[in-house]
């Protein structure tokens, strides 16, 4: 089967350009009885800190895996690792994993979720605040092309005219925000304002998901054939992976820095950078339930954000029994 699958969409700023293949850490192991392999979805900072954990402190080996982690990039499609059969599970995007099985009938299905929420947002600057949709009419947005789709279908649905909007490209750099060039821009607010602090600017910002554009991110995927044929493992890996998300969340600030001679080193970014980071996402990633849990109205808000942008998702590319189960 041939996929045309679109790569990562957003950089990190202060890491824009390292490929996977150059960072240190981006294949560690760690022993256990049963080999199982693991795409993350991007270069190797605070997004993943949970595996790093769960890596580090044996959990996964508790759980009878012989876990390879292979770090994502600029470069590397999740999703072509677990049709290779390069891994068994990946971090992907919802939008571009159910395009795939709506449109060419790739053999996925989604088992769980990192982000409850995803992360991307409007950032703008505290001295010239957009936390509203409504206060982007009339302004200039700057959106990587491959995300203008999701802005169009956020201002959509929230009845504004996407005409009303300057939307100009992005190129993953805050400086044209940082001059005042531009009034906003589509980034991770989880990592962007750390930037523009830095810059010493206050960053403000709203995520697309608070305002009706309700995607997970970083879904956790298998093949239908993987699922199939190991349950036991990606039930361990779950387990596993949750415990290691349990402790970083216990700990958003103490955790990275222990990294930053291994899974951190050279890629460019602050270990300042990586506690932002770690702090922000932290209310996007906890659940009641548990981390990685999917409950029916939070897949039916999928649904119906991704048909706003004419992805055809159906609850069957769910599967929650895994969860269930643990």
């Amino acid at each position: 089967m041939t996929l045309l699958l679109d790569r990562r969409r957003f950089l990190g700023t202060a890491a824009a350009g390292i490929a996977a293949s150059a960072l240190p850490g981006a294949l560690r192991t760690a022993r256990a009885a049963t080999p199982f392999t693991f795409q993350a979805a991007w270069i190797n900072d605070a997004e993943f800190c949970g595996y790093f954990i769960g890596i580090d402190e044996g959990y996964y080996e508790a759980e009878g895996l012989d876990l390879t982690y292979l770090s994502g990039g600029p470069d590397v499609i999740p999703e072509s690792s677990l049709i290779s059969g390069r891994a068994e599970l990946a971090l992907t995007t919802p939008d571009t994993t159910i395009k795939t099985i709506a449109e060419q009938g790739a053999p996925f299905k989604i088992i769980g979720t990192q982000y409850q929420k995803n992360p991307i947002g409007i950032v703008s600057l505290a001295s010239n605040p957009i936390n509203t949709p409504a206060e982007l009419v009339g302004k200039t947005l700057a959106v990587p092309p491959v995300n203008v789709i999701s802005v169009e279908a956020m201002l959509k649905l929230n009845d504004i005219d996407k005409a009303d909007v300057n939307i100009v490209p992005y190129s993953y750099d805050p400086t044209p925000l940082i001059k005042g060039e531009i009034d906003a821009s589509l980034d991770f607010t989880t990592n962007v304002p750390f930037t523009i602090e830095q810059a010493g600017e206050k960053a403000t910002s709203f995520l697309l998901y608070d305002f009706g554009f309700t995607i997970y991110n970083d879904t956790v995927v298998v093949t239908e054939e993987t699922l199939a044929a190991k349950r036991p493992e990606l039930i361990a890996w779950l387990k596993a992976s949750r415990k290691g998300w349990d402790a970083n969340n216990a700990d958003p600030t103490g955790w990275p820095p222990k990294f930053a001679d291994t899974w951190f080193k050279g890629t460019g970014r602050s270990i300042e950078n990586e506690v932002f980071f770690n702090v922000a996402q932290k209310p996007l990633i906890e659940n009641p339930n548990g981390v990685f849990f999917m409950d029916e109205e939070g897949i039916e808000k999928n649904i119906a954000a991704l048909s706003e942008i004419g992805i055809a998702a159906t609850r069957e590319m769910f599967d929650t029994s895994l969860l269930e189960e643990m």
